[in-house]
């Protein structure tokens, strides 16, 4: 501890703060205009300042919100207790308090000055060792009563080096030290003339910060303010309280109850005791608490007088609309029985509507009428149908065991088994024809169908549930009762309405001067009023049932019936759906079984065929040979060299038409076998059926290469034979594998399956279309034959003309057709690549066929570049499998030459897991609208250039074909 250069130097001060019965905070009165000051800066600039975030500066002076008064005051942080939470002090009061970062802000650099609020312990007294909490509370208030507000001469005595001034406090003449001493509260130094083994007992200042969170808020007296004591306050003296209370309130802060002391208060001497000073606290107090209670009182004054002002105006609007009803009484009752008539003829002509609308819906009249119609015209099973299924179940299991059999003899023996099951099955057949012939089926379901179509239109969708007949009779009960209400109801309605009409024929008596009769008017006219009440209640009673809307328990009752009676009109339509579809199988099989009862179809008619195609291509043959000949010859006749080439080009075409027709008998057989005669493979194995079947109809045993007028196309050929030939007057392409025993059937069956995929949607499968698969009898090679575009895949379109933006997405969407139809049949390209990527007329895409001998994941291992950007994608680089989605990455390469296709393509290449064709063929740029697209002149013009060259190769190529018709050769 230094000691101060000012030793006994007075200063006034009011205390702010008590830490404990020794320990307090104060503020100089001279700094009241610098407390003023700092509270109003801090108004204006912390509202607008940042949170602070990040590591706290202890030594840097903060913005702080009281949570008390929601004013801002300058603070220091003393601890951070979590990452939201901080303890700080208020510098210029002494109290503490916990606040979140967010009501902690920077101040500026001229706000960053030391604090007016200073540390004070009273000299020569610590706090006694072992002291109680309670008895640490009861001092810290005591010594809170004595400070607090109240303007105090310190005596300095020295100074701590944390700024704790030790000092002796002075209130008048009363000794504030000795005051605490001798309530027990504190207790003498036992070193008097050492501060310094007085101090060495001091607190830990971060122990103080939180026993004083944790305590609770000193109260002594019957101050009406006990929380002042932790609320930053400034201090003004008592001539300068009233003058600046406005401006005090304008900026937040809270003026206390304190005791207005003149100069002359600090001069008492002796005479001013502590008796004396809690009896004026007291007065004040009681004075506060007056005040208070007359400031409540006036305003339940006020209250209450505007409550009567209030409830004399709506006395007064609600004496105007009496008035008014009063008035509006008068002026109906005039015509009050003639508006009550009219009301009533209203209600009746209403009743008379929904009278005429069938109110039997509502009561559920609809679903009784189906159910009666399901009960009396009920469809049953023939009884002829049970048998025939067990029957049937039989031959199917027949031509099951025919269909596996691969020993002849064992295959005629169940054949034989089958023919006999056959015979019984043809006889079922036709007892359940002429049984189902007499039934009216269609009739029937007529019926059924219209009503489940009025039904639905009725009530809408039906709800799944089981068969229930609990169900049904809870509706017949329910359907009685509300049918015995409302019939009483309506009879109600009617004997009250004729009374009203009655009443009408004996008034117009009463009112006709010609009749003589005379008639009372207490007979005619006194019961009117009863009788209009009666026939009014009546009417709207009726309406009532008609028109409110039925409850949850009618509604789940009429849809529980309704589903029931829905479920029983299916099931009856697919009883009759299984009659109807046994009864065409049975039609049909009676038709093809008529003529081969007993014995297979005959294949003479293919034979005959073959036969035809035999001599076709001997005779073919025989004229190429002739022509080879002639060629040959040093003095050939060109002229008989060109009937010739005629002749062969006949016979070429013949066979072909033969050819086309044996396809078509194979087809005949294929569909027989696979529903009636399976074993017509095991019978004629020499027609090679099981060999078309297992093909898909692609491969045909009649056709050779050496039957074709065969040239080798060098600028297509690669690693396999490729030459084209002239069909029909069409060019196709011949396209030879190298096959062994094991890589046939392969070839055969991914062939096979490529074309079953093609065949079910056919030209809208964008794929190119297999013509024939053949096999060469003297070589270990398969011929695939497909059509040829010439210059029509896409690599030589952009090499030479590239497609418009318009073009090229209907190109590319035929394209992703065709992969979606190559996937849909699991089926893996593998390697598509611009060059077997063809553009039909510019307009059409499709995709082309691959190496057969090959497996998808082998296609993929070809090194397939598009300029610099290679179409194998990453998966296929690390080793996997080639998939879908391997696929869909080289078609989303192939897309990089159109730039209008940029988020297909980021699907495509970057979003890949869950990308499909069928996805990709729903794409947004794909959606182009119909009608003709802008012409483009310049392309117009490039294209028929294009064209016209084209023209002329083929032109020269068909010169080329001339010249080298007299030999063939294969290439590599």
């Amino acid at each position: 501890m230094d000691e101060d250069m000012h030793y006994n130097k007075v200063e006034d001060v009011v205390g702010s703060h008590v830490e404990d019965a020794v320990t307090f905070w104060a503020q100089s009165i001279n700094r009241n205009k610098d407390i003023m000051k700092i509270g109003c800066s801090l108004s204006e600039v912390c509202p607008h300042a940042n949170s602070v975030f990040g590591n706290l500066d202890p030594k840097k002076i903060y913005g702080g919100l009281f949570s008390e008064d929601k004013c801002w005051y300058r603070c220091k942080v003393l601890k951070i207790i979590s990452d939201e939470k901080c303890l700080v002090r208020y510098i210029d009061y002494g109290n503490t308090e916990i606040l979140n970062r967010s009501d902690i802000v920077e101040i500026p650099l001229d706000l960053q000055f030391s604090s007016v609020a200073k540390k004070y312990r009273l000299w020569g007294l610590q706090i006694p060792s072992g002291q109680e909490v309670t008895q640490f509370d009861q001092g810290r208030t005591f010594l809170g009563s004595l400070i607090f507000e109240k303007e105090i001469k310190m005596r300095i005595k020295a100074t701590y080096q944390d700024g704790t001034v030790i000092a002796q406090a002075e209130y008048g003449s009363v000794d504030i030290g000795e005051e605490v001493a001798k309530k027990g509260f504190a207790e003498k130094c036992k070193l008097a003339s050492s501060t310094n083994t007085c101090e060495e007992k001091k607190s830990d200042p971060g122990q103080l910060v939180l026993r004083n969170l944790k305590s609770p808020i000193p109260s002594w007296g019957h101050r009406s303010n006990q929380s002042a004591f932790t609320r930053p306050k400034g201090r003004l003296s008592g001539r300068m309280t009233l003058d600046l209370k406005n401006e005090n309130d304008a900026g937040n802060h809270v003026t206390f109850p304190k005791e207005n002391l003149t100069v002359g208060d600090f001069n008492l001497g002796s005479n001013v005791s502590l008796a004396k000073i809690k009896q004026d606290q007291k007065l004040i107090e009681e004075n506060e608490r007056l005040k208070t209670e007359k400031e409540v009182l006036l305003e339940s004054y006020k209250a209450l007088e505007s409550k009567v002002e209030q409830t004399a105006q709506e006395l007064q609007q609600e004496k105007a609309t009496t008035m008014d009803l009063t008035k509006h009484l008068e002026s109906t009752l005039k015509t009050h029985v003639g508006t009550r008539m009219e009301n009533l003829a209203a209600k009746v002509e209403i009743l008379k509507e929904i009278r005429h609308v069938n109110i039997n819906v509502r009561f559920g009249k609809d679903l009784s009428d189906a159910m009666q119609v399901l009960d009396e015209e009920c469809f049953t099973t023939p009884a002829s149908l049970t048998e025939l299924e067990r029957i049937w179940a039989e031959y199917n299991l027949a031509q099951e065991n025919i269909k596996t059999c691969e020993n002849v003899n064992e295959g005629n023996i169940l054949i034989a088994k089958r023919n006999e099951v056959q015979q019984k099955l043809n006889m079922a057949v036709e007892v359940f024809i002429l049984e189902v012939d007499e039934l009216p089926l269609n009739k029937r379901l007529k019926t059924l169908q219209d009503l489940s179509t009025s039904l639905e239109a009725v009530y809408g969708q039906a709800k799944e549930g089981t068969n229930s007949e609990e169900i049904l009779k809870k509706f017949y009960v329910w359907k009685c009762d509300k049918r015995e209400e409302f019939t009483s109801v309506r009879n109600e309605t009617e004997v009250s309405l004729q009374r009203l009409v009655a009443w009408f024929q004996n008034t117009v008596k009463a009112f006709d001067l010609s009749v003589e009769e005379s008639q009372t008017s207490e007979d005619t006219i006194s019961s009117l009023d009863e009788i209009l009440e009666k026939s009014e209640s009546s009417v709207c009673k009726e309406l009532e049932i008609s028109l409110i809307e039925q409850g949850d328990a009618d509604k789940e009752i009429i849809l529980n019936t309704y589903s029931q009676v829905l479920q029983k009109i299916r099931s009856e339509e697919r009883l009759i759906a299984i009659v109807q579809s046994k009864y065409k199988d049975s039609i049909e099989f009676k038709k093809q079984i008529i003529e081969c009862l007993n014995k297979s179809p005959s294949v003479d008619h293919l034979l005959s065929i073959k036969k035809t195609l035999k001599n076709l291509k001997a005779r073919l043959r025989w004229k190429l040979v002739e022509k080879n000949n002639l060629e040959e010859s040093d003095d050939h006749d060109e002229s008989e060299i060109e009937k010739i080439k005629q002749e062969i080009t006949q016979l070429r075409d013949r066979v072909f038409q033969e050819i086309y027709r044996e396809q078509e008998e194979y087809e005949k057989l294929n569909s027989l076998v696979q529903k009636w005669f399976p074993e017509l493979p095991l019978l004629y194995p020499e027609i090679g059926l099981l060999k078309y079947m297992n093909s898909g109809g692609l491969l045909t045993m009649s056709l050779e290469r050496d039957l074709l007028d065969a040239e080798p196309m060098k600028e297509l050929s690669s690693k396999r034979p490729l030459v084209c030939s002239e069909v029909n007057g069409k060019i196709i392409l011949l396209k030879g594998y190298s096959v062994d025993v094991d890589t046939e059937a392969r070839v055969i069956q991914r062939a096979a399956a490529y074309h079953r995929a093609w065949r079910k949607t056919k030209e809208e499968s964008g794929l190119l279309p297999l013509i024939f698969l053949f096999l060469c009898k003297s070589d270990p090679m398969a011929y695939l034959m497909v059509p040829y575009y010439p210059r029509a895949n896409l690599s030589a379109v952009q090499a030479s003309v590239p497609l418009t933006s318009e073009e090229a997405l209907k190109v590319m969407k035929g394209v992703a057709q065709g992969l979606h139809t190559l996937h849909k049949a699991d089926i893996i390209h593998g390697s598509l690549h611009q060059n077997n990527v063809f553009a039909l007329n510019r307009e059409q895409g499709i995709v082309g066929d691959f190496d057969f001998t090959k497996s998808g994941s082998q296609r993929a291992s070809v090194n397939m570049v598009v300029g610099d950007l290679s179409l194998i994608s990453p998966e296929l680089k690390m080793g996997k499998p080639a998939s879908p989605s391997s696929d869909l990455y080289a078609y989303g390469c192939l897309l990089l030459w159109d730039y209008n296709i940029k988020s297909l393509l980021y699907s495509l290449i970057y979003s890949r897991s869950s990308m499909t064709a069928e996805q990709v063929l729903n794409a947004e740029c794909f959606l182009v609208p119909k009608g003709k697209s802008t012409p483009n002149s310049e392309k117009d013009t490039e294209y028929n250039q294009y064209k016209e060259k084209e023209e002329l190769k083929m032109e020269n190529l068909d010169k080329y074909k001339e010249k080298t018709r007299n030999y063939e050769s294969d290439f590599d």
